[in-house]
């Protein structure tokens, strides 16, 4: 009977003590969420930059550093805004940025172009446009990025990788409502890009880069009412990619992407700006400049579902109806009544946009001084993801 009692007092203690372990943890994993990321300063500024405004942020939580876009050239800082290194010389368009902390590099979106934007950065920086096309992504060793103003072409800082499918949209011509016009899904090139797994797959480690397109505003297509957002798999980049030589693009890259995704979110100006997958929620958050076609809500923040699976759908191109993948957003926010779309207005984010976790999130404040220097601030927001509001200021 002593026997009996002792296991059975003994499996009991097992329980209670299970049970206490559960509670406990459970406790300081919801705290946990709801902790501001102790590490990191409420705002950091990036300090004065140059005629051109922030494009793009990525921080390396770990190591302590801030990486910057400012159009032609990418900023290090530290937490504190300390300036450490640059990388300049880039006459074409250094966009949105991401760190990948397992290669310990930054990608950038990286243009080379002749439309409006093309021509307005050539001149700016006094030079002649050359009328050259090519989409890049910018592979930065951040390792190496160690004082200031070092050169994009001669230093082994950077390699670049050739993305064939953006030029061929780009440079194909299409038929809309009968009439031929330039560029294919109204594609202007590429911007937002991020880190993240397989959609609708939240297991494994394995992650993947999205580039998103560019899109013209142009409200009298019809062909431009979707995100195109392309996968890539990293697995051969470090054999794509070649040193950067502006005079004589190269064309080393992948042939096709691994995937290419559609998303409906009605017109809008210049595509995603900023594109973030959030581990936190595993949702991909998309920035953008809010597009001028009176059928449609323009917003300017998109939220799309990266736990749901692309679905089988249709988009128009050439006048033609294509088989494509789509991607969903998510249920929440404002909801447009004709159109079903969900989104938020929302000012900030377009400039720089960098998941932090347990729900929080930088989110880039641009300023232009009175000398006519670009700058800007990182301010910490917590997301709140409801009808009334997206970002909040983080407390």
């Amino acid at each position: 009977m002593f026997t009996y009692v002792s296991t059975r007092s003994s499996l009991w203690m097992k329980r209670l003590l299970l049970l206490a372990i559960f509670i406990t943890s459970t406790t300081l994993f919801v705290q946990g969420q709801n902790k501001v990321p102790a590490k990191l300063p409420k705002s950091i500024h990036s300090g004065s930059q140059g005629k051109f405004h922030v494009q793009g942020v990525a921080v390396d939580q770990e190591n302590g550093f801030v990486y910057f876009s400012f159009t032609d050239k990418l900023v290090k800082t530290d937490l504190k805004g300390n300036l450490i290194g640059s990388v300049t010389g880039f006459v074409g368009h250094l966009g949105d940025l991401d760190y990948d902390s397992e290669r310990g590099v930054v990608y950038g979106s990286l243009e080379y172009k002749n439309d409006a934007i093309g021509q307005g950065i050539t001149e700016t920086l006094g030079q002649k446009n050359k009328n050259q096309v090519g989409f890049y992504i910018a592979v930065f060793d951040v390792s190496r990025i160690s004082r200031i103003n070092m050169d994009a072409e001669k230093e082994d800082v950077l390699k670049t990788v050739y993305l064939r499918e953006v030029v061929e949209d780009y440079q194909a011509e299409v038929s809309v409502n009968g009439k031929t016009m330039k560029h294919r899904f109204a594609c202007s090139g590429i911007d937002g890009l991020t880190l993240g797994p397989a959609v609708g797959t939240q297991t494994g480690n394995k992650r993947y880069l999205y580039v998103a397109y560019g899109i013209y505003g142009d409200t009298t297509r019809n062909d431009n009412d979707h995100q195109v957002i392309l996968q890539y798999d990293l697995e051969q980049w470090d054999e794509l990619g070649q040193q950067l030589s502006q005079n004589d693009l190269h064309q080393s890259g992948p042939d096709k992407p691994r995937d290419k995704f559609f998303v409906r979110t009605g017109n809008t100006t210049y595509g995603i700006q900023n594109l973030a997958f959030d581990p936190y929620s595993g949702h991909f958050f998309a920035a953008v400049y809010k597009g001028r076609k009176s059928s449609y809500p323009n917003y300017s923040l998109f939220v799309i579902d990266g736990q749901k699976k692309p679905l089988r759908s249709s988009v128009i191109s050439d006048d033609t109806s294509i088989e494509v993948k789509k991607l969903s957003l998510v249920q929440a926010g404002l909801q447009d009544e004709s159109t079903g779309i969900r989104g938020w207005h929302f000012k900030w984010g377009t400039t720089g946009m960098e998941p932090l976790g347990h729900g929080y999130f930088y989110l880039s404040h641009p300023k232009k001084t009175e000398d006519g220097q670009q700058t800007a601030t990182l301010q910490k927001y917590k997301w709140m993801g409801n009808k009334s509001e997206s970002f909040q200021l983080a407390k």
